[in-house]
């Protein structure tokens, strides 16, 4: 069963009627892209309100409150630094001081990891209002969105004066990094809207995700550097998340990027998956919906 709205007069929201209607929407893509944009219009509002509660919930009751923004991408980079300074592990040549090479890698992971989780985790925390209120479902991912935002600002705002006193200055590149870190809060999201449809359903892939994610952590020159040869270095190189990160990092640093055009054609594929992902979301959450009232 699936829905549509009808404005008779856009200005008079009393007007708006609802339609049901067996058809499924995918048989007139254009109805499908309206109701789309108009949902995500719909429940701006609702969606900054919920990232404000849940931001105020998420440091209100902690001793340390915003130090949790960084405090563990920053306890992984003392992990690897003492990795690396004691001889246990290797690390190969970076093109940047390994401090600032690991520092800078640790918090852009980070970031994508908090946009591919929020999906997931916004999704599971509105299980009893999805069951009994009807609003924009676009609303919970915006509201994940913007709460990644959030905690990603106070990332940077640490991350840039740290590089600075560990020697390493932005340049005018700077100004592109914002780009750069919308391209992997972007992509996260891309991935959590992916598995949000199954981990709604089965809470395995809820409790796997970290667990997977680091996994993929070390298929990424996150805090190790990209190899010169070998199948690592063709698995590096085809992660579509190396152009991202690194030239995330580059810009942030003042260097010039490498990856340019990988990066400017992952972030057109992301792009194309969210979309993709987007009506998967929309057409799965009424069967879902329904399976959690049953």
């Amino acid at each position: 069963m699936q829905s549509y709205l009808r404005t008779m007069n856009p200005l008079d929201a009393a007007d708006r009627v609802t339609v049901y209607t067996p058809d499924s929407a995918l048989r007139d893509p254009g109805r499908l892209i309206g109701e789309l944009f108009q949902d995500l219009w719909a429940g701006r509002e609702l969606a900054w309100r919920l990232a404000v509660r849940d931001i105020s919930a998420q440091y209100r009751q902690t001793a340390l409150g915003l130090v949790w923004a960084f405090i563990l991408p920053l306890a992984n980079t003392a992990v690897w630094l003492f990795l690396n300074a004691s001889g246990i592990i290797r690390m190969g040549e970076t093109v940047l001081p390994y401090p600032v090479y690991v520092f800078t890698g640790t918090m852009l992971w980070a970031i994508f990891m908090e946009a591919a989780n929020a999906p997931l985790q916004q999704t599971t925390a509105a299980k009893p209002m999805l069951a009994k209120i009807n609003f924009p479902r676009e609303a919970l991912i915006v509201s994940g969105i913007y709460q990644t935002l959030f905690n990603a600002g106070i990332k940077i705002a640490l991350l840039i004066p740290a590089i600075m006193l560990l020697g390493v200055f932005p340049g005018w590149s700077l100004l592109l990094f914002p780009l750069a870190l919308g391209s992997l809060i972007l992509a996260g999201t891309a991935f959590g809207l992916l598995l949000t449809p199954v981990g709604m359903l089965y809470t395995d892939i809820g409790k796997s995700f970290s667990l997977v994610m680091q996994f993929l952590m070390y298929l990424t020159p996150v805090v190790f550097a990209m190899p010169a040869a070998g199948w690592a270095a063709t698995v590096f190189r085809l992660n579509p998340l190396t152009p991202l990160i690194l030239t995330a990092r580059d810009w942030l640093t003042g260097m010039t990027p490498a990856y340019l055009g990988f990066f400017l054609g992952v972030n057109l594929a992301i792009l194309v998956l969210l979309f993709v992902t987007w009506i998967v979301f929309r057409a799965a959450m009424p069967i879902l919906i329904e399976r959690m009232s049953a």
